[in-house]
């Protein structure tokens, strides 16, 4: 079987336009946007490695190389739609207006960095491959119910395909014709497995035919196109037109976690040669060299200014009272329940003191 889906894009590797009707859409401000969320993410990003290798954070997972498909896709969203991440997914939360200093919290196993910002609605990373897509979904179909305009967005890998949370998700959805936007980032690995070893299908976006939803495949290094392909897909989800899944092909460039070595199953000088040649970031500025939009006293001003709200927000984590112990047996279950109350007891014996 044959089935055709080409990469969406607007602008190539050169940062060249590549589809002329969008230039008016393209504004200096919404272009500058762009370049100052990447930016901070990518910062914020390798600022987490050289905490988790000096002992500071706990196992890390990295996105850097995909800052187009999260800022693209994030930035689509209106203040009051839902956002179900993975744990890959921090740089779309901290774009959508995730708190820097509780995300960073997360990374060290604090409850703490589950509680979004107040009138944000993002739910905990997943670390359960695909659980989170059923619950966009139904949120989604809840906000349908309550007669809102609000939109949900689900974000997962090629992996989560394989779960069978991928295809309940989307069937509910595509029932019900919740406003949901399934957003896969496909990096080509599931984990350490490559994407044609872990499902037989060419694509990701062609899984949507089963359920008679609208699909696309974009190129997920060009933020142009991620965003305005989300944001078509959410006019139409919020206009009653229901699910849409986007396939956005992009490129982890490190480890699939801070306790991974790549190099184990993949060529990284392969990964060293995408970067030269399709950096989500290097495009934008391409891009903005081109039109004349390089400034380099605000691309100055902006990487200070970067700087210095991740060096407060690590000041913050780390001046965060020590954690409750008492969180990891009181918030597994809504009641206590007798084999997390054992274990409570006897781990505060073997440590000589009680509750």
């Amino acid at each position: 079987m044959k089935l055709e889906f080409p990469i969406f894009q607007i602008i190539n590797e050169e940062g060249q336009l590549t589809d002329e009707k969008y230039k008016e859409r393209m504004t200096e401000d919404l272009v500058k946007k762009f370049y100052y969320n990447m930016v901070r993410i990518r910062t914020f990003d390798r600022k987490a490695i050289s905490l988790q290798r000096q002992g500071r954070l706990g196992t890390y997972a990295p996105f850097e190389g995909q800052e187009a498909s999260q800022v693209g896709s994030a930035l689509a969203l209106e203040k009051d739609d839902w956002v179900f991440p993975t744990y890959r997914d921090h740089g779309a939360t901290l774009t959508f207006g995730a708190n820097m200093a509780r995300t960073y919290l997360y990374w060290n196993g604090r409850v703490e960095g589950c509680v979004p910002e107040e009138g944000k609605k993002i739910f905990p990373p997943a670390v359960p491959i695909a659980t989170q897509l059923p619950h966009a979904a139904g949120a989604a179909m809840a906000e349908q119910r309550k007669g809102t305009k609000n939109a949900a967005i689900a974000y997962f890998g090629d992996g989560a395909t394989s779960e069978g949370d991928f295809h309940e998700g989307l069937n509910f959805a595509s029932v019900f014709q919740a406003p949901v936007i399934f957003f896969n980032q496909n990096n080509g690995f599931a984990i350490s497995v490559p994407i044609e070893k872990q499902m037989n299908s060419k694509t990701v976006a062609q899984k949507a035919i089963a359920y008679d939803m609208p699909s696309i495949r974009v190129d997920g290094n060009d933020v142009f196109a991620v965003y305005f392909q989300t944001r078509e897909g959410l006019d139409r989800a919020r206009n009653g037109g229901g699910p849409t899944l986007i396939e956005a092909i992009t490129w982890r460039y490190g480890a699939h976690t801070t306790a991974d070595d790549p190099t184990k199953y993949r060529n990284q000088s392969d990964s060293d040669k995408i970067r030269e040649a399709q950096d989500p970031l290097l495009r934008v500025e391409c891009y903005m060299k081109r039109n004349n939009l390089w400034d380099e006293e605000w691309v100055a001003k902006m990487i200070g200014e970067v700087t210095s709200e991740i060096e407060q927000a690590i000041k913050e984590m780390e001046a965060f009272p020590k954690p409750n112990v008492n969180d990891l047996f009181d918030y597994v279950f809504e009641k206590p329940v007798w084999p997390i109350t054992k274990q409570k007891e006897q781990y505060f014996q073997l440590n000589g003191r009680e509750d």
